[in-house]
């Protein structure tokens, strides 16, 4: 350890700690400000979590459905669909089937106990392997941040809309 004992010293090395710390804590304030995090522990969780997120990769193959598939998967029933808007986005119209998680509560509620999910939602929880968890907003941007979210949470497997409820209206109708 090496000890300062010239107040020579002292000054640099107070103005540089200084100015690391207010960088630091401008880096943070920006990133809050550009995110709009519903929660602290959101907040937290970008800063502390090594998990792999989609932020930049929303839009592979892996990560999207298509309004027709999407379309196929309703039709068998086999989609567990989560419509992330505002409630009364939502009620201006949805794709049928869509549960609506708005995106202020998406991981709070995906950490819920099955049951009370499963009470408050009045549809099955999701499980952290199920294939055909799938996210929409209106137009794709925000279910692109649900499934950010879903997967740092362990949900690897979901999926978003592509296009979101724009592309399914113009694409199905409703």
């Amino acid at each position: 350890m090496v000890v300062l004992h010239s107040s020579v010293y002292r000054g640099p090395v107070l103005v540089m700690l200084s100015l690391l710390l207010s960088r630091v804590f401008c880096q943070v304030v920006t990133e809050v400000n550009r995110r709009s995090y519903p929660t602290v522990a959101s907040f937290v969780r970008t800063y502390t979590t090594s998990s792999p997120t989609c932020e930049g990769t929303c839009d592979d193959e892996l990560s999207v459905v298509t309004p027709s598939q999407l379309k196929v998967m309703l039709s068998n029933h086999k989609v567990q669909l989560f419509d992330v808007r505002n409630p009364d986005e939502y009620q201006d119209g949805h794709i049928p089937q869509a549960v609506n998680l708005p995106l202020n509560i998406v991981e709070e509620s995906l950490k819920l106990p099955p049951k009370t999910f499963q009470q408050t939602f009045e549809v099955k929880a999701p499980g952290k392997d199920d294939d055909n968890i799938v996210f929409n907003c209106r137009t794709g941007v925000r279910s692109g941040k649900a499934l950010d979210i879903a997967r740092q949470l362990g949900f690897h497997r979901a999926r978003h809309l592509k296009g979101g409820y724009a592309a399914w209206v113009e694409q199905e109708g409703n």
